[in-house]
């Protein structure tokens, strides 16, 4: 039965919906001209699907709807509230891009993804999870490789694509291996067999296996990474950071979900912590070492991000209360801190049509604003206060400390300083180089009034995530009090 409580467990999709029939309906009679503005629509209309959820939408105590398909709670209604403005930040910024601009079915597929993104926060069975990896995926894939004109833009959607079926198809036999040993796919009817021993830890182990694959190849952690640096080049840049941060930060909720919930039992929690351990280091010394020759400014972000996912991965690793929420208050400040740097990448992008680390010599003359930008999101990515990065880096390292991985923190503290190095060199060349004819007043960049709304707003995001925390802490607690 469609009940209140059913309806509001799914109201930001249904919103969300809303905003894709209006596009559908509004776009084909506008001239060509004004097509751009479908970015103000979805912009727009998902901002007020945000306050109307905010308003009417919030939960309560956490109960199963549908069937027991969704879980309708704190953590999956604020990892929403994040996808929804990391959505509308990118439409904004996929207002300018040439090609993707005028092109409705791109804000279409944009919206499609983020309706996957948000059922995979709340899945509560393994059919609805696949389902909603899939509305997530496909999309992306389609958007990854839109510039059809571009070698770089077809080379990455194909080779997401490529990976991405071949990931999916490994989790998905391991999820039908636990329906075939279980009987059933609800995760928290999983989490009561998995404790009285109704399937053997062995067979258990394999299926995690089967899973972390899939789900290593959303979050990107080591060795599932190869495809993350070609991908983020090739695609459009308001894309690649979406990918970097939304989509990654819903593989995130299916990690915090299915393993803090399905694979409770001491024995499995020890095996998968520790499998995520090693994932952890392997990506902070992979990320961060592969970061540093990087001259392309999408391909540098690529494998910081990576490294990213190393840091990350330490707060679930914790297996807390402390550590799963300070695992949400990181991708918060990831997701706000990734979006301003690829934005600030496609803004510089749009007026040179340069992407060499190299090119952006005198940047801060030519655009003291989006120089400042740059350099918020860089010593946010970097770990400097007053940033979110710092702030979010802090509460990770202390869940990690807390639950005993006190060398996995201090190999983490040291990756730090090795990505402090390649953020700073990207700084160098904005602040302290000049153009080779020191004519910076005559090439200004300019940002078109859409950037400058995006870009001002994850700015003040990543500084007040930074400064102002407690709020967005108390909120990824009371996200994480669902999980235990």
């Amino acid at each position: 039965m469609f009940t209140p409580l059913a309806f509001a467990s799914i109201l930001p999709e249904i919103l969300i919906l809303i905003v894709g029939m209006l596009i559908l309906i509004i776009e084909p009679f506008w001239k060509e001209e004004k097509r751009r503005n479908v970015g103000w629509l979805a912009a727009g209309g998902l901002f007020a699907a945000m306050i109307v959820s905010l308003i009417v939408g919030r939960p309560g105590e956490p109960l199963p709807t549908f069937g027991g398909m969704i879980r309708f709670d704190w953590l999956g209604f604020f990892l929403k509230m994040l996808f929804m403005f990391a959505a509308a930040a990118t439409a904004l910024l996929m207002m300018d891009h040439e090609r993707l601009a005028a092109r409705g079915e791109a804000y279409l597929l944009l919206l499609a993804s983020l309706i996957g993104m948000n059922l995979m926060a709340v899945s509560a069975d393994l059919i609805m999870l696949f389902l909603a990896i899939e509305t997530a995926s496909i999309p992306l894939y389609v958007l990854a490789g839109f510039m059809l004109g571009d070698k770089r833009s077809t080379e990455a959607g194909f080779k997401y694509f490529l990976f991405g079926i071949l990931a999916t198809t490994i989790m998905l036999y391991g999820f039908s291996l636990v329906f075939g040993f279980s009987g059933t796919t609800d995760i928290y009817r999983l989490a009561e067999m998995f404790k009285v021993g109704e399937i053997a830890p062995l067979t258990a182990f394999g299926v995690l296996a089967l899973i972390f694959v899939g789900i290593g190849f959303k979050v990107t952690f080591t060795p599932f990474h190869f495809w993350v640096p070609d991908v983020y080049e090739g695609s459009p840049t308001p894309v690649a950071g979406f990918l970097s941060t939304a989509s990654k930060a819903a593989g995130y909720a299916v990690l915090l979900r299915l393993f803090f919930v399905a694979f409770p039992g001491s024995n499995l929690s020890v095996a998968w912590t520790t499998a995520l351990v090693v994932f952890a280091a392997a990506s902070m010394l992979v990320g961060n070492l592969l970061a540093l020759p990087q001259m392309n400014i999408k391909r540098l972000l690529a494998y910081s991000s990576i490294a990213h996912t190393g840091y990350t991965l330490i707060g679930v690793a914790a297996f807390t209360q402390f550590g799963a929420a300070s695992v949400v208050f990181y991708l918060a400040a990831y997701i706000l801190t990734n979006l301003l740097a690829f934005g600030v990448a496609m803004a510089f992008s749009k007026a040179t049509g340069l992407e060499d680390l190299r090119d952006y010599a005198g940047m801060s003359r030519r655009s003291p604003w989006l120089g400042l930008m740059m350099l918020t999101a860089f010593l946010s990515l970097a770990g400097i206060p007053p940033f979110g990065g710092f702030i979010a880096k802090v509460i990770v390292f202390a869940a990690g400390i807390q639950a005993g991985y006190v060398w996995l923190v201090v190999f983490a503290v040291v990756m730090s300083v090795v990505g402090a190095y390649y953020y700073l060199n990207a700084l160098k060349f904005v602040y302290l180089y000049r153009m080779p004819n020191q004519d910076e007043e005559n090439h200004p960049i300019p940002l078109s009034r859409p950037y400058a709304i995006a870009l001002i707003a994850l700015t003040i995001g990543v500084i007040l995530i930074g400064t102002v925390f407690a709020p967005w802490f108390q909120w990824s607690n009371a996200g994480a009090l669902n999980l235990f």
